[in-house]
């Protein structure tokens, strides 16, 4: 059978829009049409399962991959299953497109069951769509969200063929797999082709007549859609919302159509591009509660006895269980009763909080002043952005890397508090990169990017602060949208008086000099410089434990002594 053609059933290439509306409403679980005409569907799964991924090759090179792997006879069994429950299905839906534009782009197929019909609309909207019979995929991505696995932990599987560049996906019904998918592979055929891909938002800006690319690295809930999306320099466009590669020389290249967004806690004021856009009709959304007149509430947080009753059909077919539902709804069971010790619902009472991980899938279409993606200036300014959050909190608002070594250094961390993406577990964070999608050894990633930004000598190395200092949202002093864009302006500009940190030796605001006036009125010197916030004793305390502990986790993956020194 031809590689393009692996089953043998009917293939609905590249579906319209409206084909693909109507077919998510004929035959995906837990769809509804909201109030703003566009569909959204509550999944089983509420975020990505990489404790299912394996990669397929042998145990005697686990050491290799980031992920578990699964011996390829193992994987073969699985694989073959799949193939036969596509097969009892008369049609398979195709997405043909490329990951990125021009001379990088890589073309990519991913095929579905007709349940998985929202997914592969909301993978088209990401998608640089191709109709063209001589179309030959690099990547395939194989999805099948409701087959059953009885004898697999979890009842489900993603199987990474990185030799073939093929991924099977069984079981999860939640779009990031999708997209994570072919991005974990773009992760490695970049990577062997001497790039790396930076799970980073990508924005243009022009100033003063110069046209240069930012990159703003993080993970979920530090505010890098946010970022990507606000104002700095006389023009701003995004350029990418998630991931980028980067190239010697500080070429970048496009990855994706357009852009999976968060939507809790979403307000026209913070993010209007995105707030308009998951309100559009062509949106696709999944898991943001609906009101009973299907306008979305993007804060929603604990279910009332009526919101249960009204999702109680979708609650079941979603995995709780109709007993504990039950309960709850007779007020034999509260909230309060089923907390644990650190306020975290347990096992079984997770319908009782609606999830804070909604997301929306919105296509460039409609998202207005996009970027050209034909015409990416290199990347001169590339970005992480930290969370910081606690009693101790002295993370400054804005920091200068001195080196490529350091930078690496701090990207490599991906330091940050965790946040409603993470599920259960919270606090903080260290996450290589940011990055889940890249499959090798993680501490490749530090190596390779010192080596890509020697190779750009003027490049502006940063990290922000999107939390808080010495505190949380009770009692911390909260770096706002206003003072991070306040910053951003002045890095770009130029407008930065600089001075070396004592202990960590990258740069920080000289808050004492005049030339930082400007600044000081829009930013509290206090997030400019935390440590004259914090008790000296605390503060020290804080500064030996960073210091410690990160070390630790550099050594952990094996990162060279030259960046590690930089700490």
């Amino acid at each position: 059978m031809h590689p393009l053609r692996p089953f043998d059933v009917e293939y609905l290439t590249n579906p319209s829009h409206e084909d693909l509306v109507d077919l998510a409403l004929a035959h995906t679980p837990c769809m509804f049409k909201t109030g703003h005409g566009n569909l959204m569907k509550v999944s089983r799964n509420k975020a990505r399962m990489a404790k299912y991924t394996y990669i397929i090759a042998d145990d005697s090179q686990a050491e290799n991959f980031s992920h578990k792997v699964m011996p390829r006879a193992q994987a073969q069994e699985l694989i073959d299953y799949q193939r036969s429950y596509i097969e009892s299905f008369e049609k398979i839906i195709e997405i043909r497109g490329t990951l990125g534009l021009g001379k990088r782009a890589v073309p990519t197929q991913w095929l579905y069951t007709l349940e998985g019909a929202n997914i592969a609309g909301m993978q088209s909207h990401m998608t640089f769509l191709v109709d063209d019979d001589d179309f030959e995929p690099t990547f395939q991505v194989i999805y099948t969200p409701d087959i059953q696995l009885h004898n697999t932990p979890g009842g489900q599987v993603i199987l990474v063929d990185l030799e073939n560049y093929r991924t099977h996906i069984m079981g999860p019904d939640y779009f990031g797999e999708s997209k994570k998918a072919a991005l974990r592979m773009l992760n490695e055929h970049v990577y062997r082709r001497g790039g790396l891909v930076m799970h980073a938002g990508a924005k243009l800006i022009e100033k003063d007549g110069r046209r240069m690319t930012m990159t703003v690295m993080g993970l979920s809930g530090t505010g890098k859609t946010t970022t990507t999306f606000s104002q700095q320099g006389d023009l701003t466009q995004p350029i990418q919302d998630d991931m980028v590669a980067i190239w010697p020389g500080g070429e970048v290249s496009a990855t994706e159509a357009g852009c999976f967004a968060k939507t809790f806690g979403l307000t026209y004021e913070s993010e209007p591009v995105i707030y308009r856009g998951t309100l559009d009709p062509v949106a696709w959304v999944e898991n943001t509660f609906l009101d009973e007149i299907g306008r979305f509430d993007f804060h929603k947080t604990h279910m009332t006895k009526f919101d249960v009753h009204r999702y109680e059909q979708t609650l079941v077919e979603t995995g709780s269980e109709p007993q504990k539902i039950y309960e709850f709804l007779q007020g034999a069971v509260s909230r309060d009763d089923v907390l644990d010790k650190s306020g975290v619902l347990e096992d079984g009472w997770e319908f009782i909080d609606w999830t804070q991980n909604g997301r929306s899938v919105i296509p460039m279409s409609a998202i207005k002043n996009f970027a050209d993606l034909s015409s990416i200036p290199p990347v001169t300014s590339m970005g992480i952005l930290n969370r910081d959050e606690g009693p101790d909190a002295a993370t400054p608002g804005i920091v200068r890397f001195t080196s490529p070594e350091q930078a690496a250094a701090y990207f490599m961390l991906g330091e940050t508090t965790k946040t409603s993406a993470s599920g259960k577990d919270v606090g903080k964070t260290r996450s290589p990169f940011t990055q889940p999608f890249f499959p090798q050894k993680l501490g490749l990633q530090a190596e390779r990017f010192s080596e890509l930004v020697g190779s750009m000598p003027e490049v502006c190395l940063w990290m922000m602060n999107t939390g808080y200092v010495a505190g949380s949202a009770i009692s911390g002093i909260k770096i706002k949208i206003r003072h991070s864009s306040a910053m951003l302006e002045a890095l770009i500009a130029d407008r930065i008086v600089w001075k070396l940190d004592p202990d960590f030796g990258y740069e920080v605001v000289d808050i004492a000099h005049p030339d930082n006036r400007e600044l000081l009125r829009q930013v509290p010197a206090k997030i400019l410089n935390p440590s004259s916030v914090l008790e000296e004793t605390l503060y020290r305390s804080w500064v030996d434990r960073m210091k410690r502990e990160r070390r630790a986790f550099l050594e952990s993956y094996d990162v060279s002594l030259a960046i590690i020194a930089t700490l």
